[in-house]
């Protein structure tokens, strides 16, 4: 009775564990391949998706756009060959090509400055009352150009057609101040009320 014990399970294991025949693996794997072949790995279920993806993504970003556009209000912007009739017609850039990229370099500024006006009807009449006044600059541009292409140019029309310009560029910029003012006023007294 002095026996180990697990020898004694060692030895019960090996007699009740049989090794395996040789070559039943081998022909466990053949017997496994011919019921569940492998399959191929096909490029063709990746394509279908990304394709799938692809064309997901084309038609939410084409009615996102749709739906963006339909929303944006009408561009205004300011047109920089403002001329009067007659073929002859020259305007500020035609000067020298220093005036040229300044009067590029306002016209710009003052196309982005109104591309990135919001309207709302809180500041709707506020916008309306700006653009007014943009209209009576743009007006005063017209007749300062008329001027310049009639009696030539001169420091007095240059002067006055630059001045426009900033004139126009600082209401537009002042116009975006007071409807950022106008954002958060609303939510600093909202802040203020609930403290």
């Amino acid at each position: 009775m002095s026996q180990d014990l697990r020898e004694v399970f060692k030895k019960e294991r090996e007699d009740t564990n049989p090794g395996l025949k040789p070559g039943h693996k081998k022909r466990f794997q053949e017997r496994l391949e011919k019921q569940f072949p492998q399959q191929r790995h096909s490029w063709i279920l990746p394509l279908k998706i990304a394709a799938s993806i692809i064309i997901a993504l084309g038609i939410g970003s084409y009615f996102l756009t749709k739906n963006s556009v339909e929303m944006t209000p009408p561009s205004r912007t300011v047109n920089q060959n403002t001329t009067v009739e007659g073929n002859n017609t020259i305007s500020l850039g035609d000067l020298t090509p220093g005036l040229k990229k300044m009067e590029q370099y306002y016209v710009t500024n003052i196309n982005y400055e109104l591309s990135k006006i919001e309207i709302s009807s809180e500041n709707k009449t506020m916008v309306d009352g700006f653009m007014q006044q943009l209209g009576i600059l743009n007006a005063e541009y017209v007749k300062l150009n008329t001027e310049l292409n009639s009696v030539g140019p001169n420091d007095k029309t240059i002067t006055a057609l630059i001045k426009n310009l900033q004139l126009r560029l600082q209401l537009l910029q002042d116009l975006k101040k007071k409807l950022n003012y106008l954002k958060t006023v609303p939510h600093e007294t909202l802040k203020t009320s609930s403290m």
